[in-house]
């Protein structure tokens, strides 16, 4: 990005909502940056003053869009002892959020893990800080004696992980509604309780 001061430009942030507007109804690839310009009624070239490009802004928006779902796992999290009662939520949480903000479950879930520079970009950045989240969570789990002795934190963390993202991925291709109640209920059962009889 090249805005490195701590205002952020009305421009800016017309051009980002520009893009959120727009995926709402298409696909990145088929937008188009005069599109997004036209959209945010800015001239094509304010797009490359904030911007390196049209997917340096997607990941911008991305970026936006996690923080303010990490903020919320954070403080919801903090509110809970059990380390248990700590997954739980971030399961909720992600569940609720995906199904709350399409734009960025899609952008998440479908646009950008197919290009090897998101794994260099800001957005993966918060992909990790949630990712470590949970695995932090889960260790403290470990050496309280609250998860079973032996568990494997990096396995449990990709359990749980792709539980989510599984659950909401045909929800958000298919624009279905998803229960969030029960999906998240039944996601934590299996994890915790496991489906032995």
């Amino acid at each position: 990005m090249r805005h490195k001061g701590k205002t952020n430009p009305p421009g800016r942030i017309r051009i980002m909502k520009s893009l959120s507007d727009l995926m709402a109804e298409k696909d990145f690839h088929s937008i188009t940056t005069a599109e997004i310009a036209r959209n945010a009624e800015v001239t094509e070239g304010l797009i490359y003053k904030y911007f390196r490009d049209k997917k340096d802004l997607l990941y911008q928006v991305l970026k936006e869009h996690f923080e303010a779902f990490q903020k919320k796992i954070e403080t919801r999290v903090n509110e809970t002892g059990s380390c248990v009662g700590k997954l739980d939520i971030i399961i909720y949480t992600s569940l609720e959020s995906y199904a709350a903000n399409r734009v960025f479950s899609k952008i998440l879930l479908l646009e950008v893990r197919n290009s090897l520079d998101f794994f260099k970009s800001c957005a993966y950045e918060m992909v990790q800080t949630y990712s470590r989240t949970i695995l932090n969570i889960i260790r403290q789990g470990i050496d309280t004696g609250e998860l079973k002795p032996g568990t494997d934190p990096v396995v449990l963390r990709k359990v749980i992980l792709g539980a989510i993202e599984h659950a909401c991925l045909g929800e958000i291709i298919f624009g279905r509604e998803l229960d969030i109640d029960r999906v998240s209920r039944e996601i934590s059962s299996i994890i915790f309780q496991g489906v032995k009889a």
